[in-house]
């Protein structure tokens, strides 16, 4: 659907009209499962690690759960074709709950990071099927909302998170976040074959395309290694073998019978290749800051590990409140709103470059908030640009593949980061002289990300051909 053919009546009560209310909160309570439980686990794994041991461990409780994520929502879409979206969804929920509930019964870190992989499996096909309902359920006229509206759950995660950590953590019950998840997700299987009734049924021509898949956990495997080590070559040199994966993985796929990403999407000359890859690299941009600059604050502003989570959370308060005010966009308007949006995560990246480790604290947050308004004015309307020109065929896994797309770009970004924080003296300690380096490397080697994101979406915005 073109720009011009989308109707005007972009309401929330059109929004919630045919019983399409209920739906609109189950899809917020899977992306709350989502945001919600990696932020919560961020804020207890010193707690976890003192209980089971296994300090240096920590990162593969990040990268497990990063490596489960992608891989199922990868697979997302086709899987609701398979057995369709109503029995996909409440499966999902199942396993996320059993990986909770393994995580909250381990009595070894090795159990615990088990748990977490399962956790990641289920987390990312509750966030793949969720997409999946917001494109196949509402109509195109509300997609910008909708996914505004999952930038909203995001941000208020992005708040709620950590205090539900703290608060179990001061309780001395670090656990119960996990059963309280655990509680949250055996709900959303429970309402997951009500309120998804009818809406998409099995396709007896579906099928897993397990090469891709294969090749996906090979390549996102690389770079989950290249965030663990800390000899700074070898992490760049994993990176780069995981990149050079992906992309064979585009090759294959443009090729396969049975499909991971809609039609063409390894082509920067097509609407959807250009929607990707400014997602993928306008969100690996991003990392620096939600990493590194907490810690990076904590060093060298003396902010305790809570203020300084919530001066990054500037960036998603930003992109909530910024994604509702421009969801109704079109034509024109949602070409200037994509355009300036990738120009502002480009330009908050400079900032952060030049003014984390010594500007006032008011401008860090200024830069953050930049960089979620960025991420407001044109994440939500690119997805719609994207859905908008796939066939029927494309849409289950088009709209999955913004989760493949989003959390492999934060894994790329994340590695990237980090090989250069290790680079600037981090891996020795988390020392001023360290931290004031790294605030100025680390975002050095993301403004390329954002030059190229920044660029895909200029040329989204500027394509007289929306196929």
């Amino acid at each position: 659907m073109s720009d011009s053919q989308i109707p005007l009546n972009t309401g929330l009560a059109d929004l919630f009209a045919e019983g399409r209310a209920s739906k609109f909160w189950f899809i917020c309570l899977a992306v709350w499962l989502n945001a919600a439980d990696s932020l919560v686990t961020a804020t207890i794994m010193p707690n976890v690690g003192a209980n089971l041991g296994g300090y240096a461990f920590f990162s593969w409780a990040v990268a497990g759960f990063l490596l489960g994520a992608i891989v199922a929502s990868a697979s997302a879409g086709r899987l609701s074709e398979l057995l369709g979206l109503q029995s996909a969804t409440t499966i999902a929920g199942i396993i996320f709950a059993a990986g909770c509930a393994m995580s909250a019964l381990a009595p070894n870190i090795g159990m615990f990071l088990v748990g977490r992989v399962v956790q990641g499996v289920g987390s990312g096909w509750i966030s793949g099927f969720a997409m999946v309902a917001s494109a196949l359920i509402f109509p195109a006229r509300h997609l910008a909302r909708m996914f505004a509206s999952t930038a909203g759950v995001w941000g208020i995660a992005t708040v709620l998170g950590p205090l539900i950590g703290g608060m179990l953590v001061q309780a001395g019950n670090w656990r119960a976040v996990f059963w309280l998840f655990a509680l949250q997700a055996l709900l959303f299987s429970a309402a997951a074959p009500f309120l998804l009734r009818g809406s998409v049924g099995k396709r007896d021509h579906s099928s897993i395309p397990w090469l891709q898949l294969a090749l996906l956990t090979v390549g996102v495997g690389a770079i989950a290694l290249a965030n663990l080590g800390s000899n700074s070559t070898v992490a760049f040199s994993l990176v780069a073998t995981g990149l050079m994966v992906l992309c064979l993985i585009l090759r294959i796929d443009g090729k396969a019978r049975i499909r991971m990403f809609p039609h063409r999407t390894g082509s920067l000359r097509t609407t959807a290749g250009l929607g990707y890859a400014a997602m993928f690299a306008l969100f690996a941009s991003s990392m620096g800051l939600i990493v590194y600059a907490p810690p990076i604050l904590q060093v060298t502003r003396q902010l305790s590990p809570m203020s300084a989570g919530y001066v990054v959370a500037a960036q998603a308060l930003a992109w909530t409140l910024t994604a509702f005010t421009v969801a109704a966009a079109s034509g024109p308007a949602e070409n200037r709103c994509i355009r300036l949006g990738g120009a502002c995560i480009f330009a908050s990246v400079a900032c952060l470059m030049l003014g984390l480790g010594v500007a006032p604290v008011a401008m860090v947050i200024a830069s953050a908030a930049l960089m979620g308004v960025g991420f407001g004015l044109c994440f939500s309307l690119i997805n719609r640009r994207v859905l908008g020109v796939l066939s029927d065929d494309d849409r289950a896994i088009g709209a999955s593949a913004f989760i493949v797309v989003r959390q492999t770009g934060g894994a790329v970004g994340a590695a990237v980061a980090g090989a250069t924080a290790n680079l600037a003296g981090f891996k020795a300690g988390m020392t001023v002289p360290a931290a004031q380096s790294a605030s100025t490397w680390v975002f050095a080697t993301a403004l390329p990300l954002a030059l190229g994101g920044a660029w895909a979406a200029w040329r989204l915005s500027t394509r007289p051909d929306p196929r």
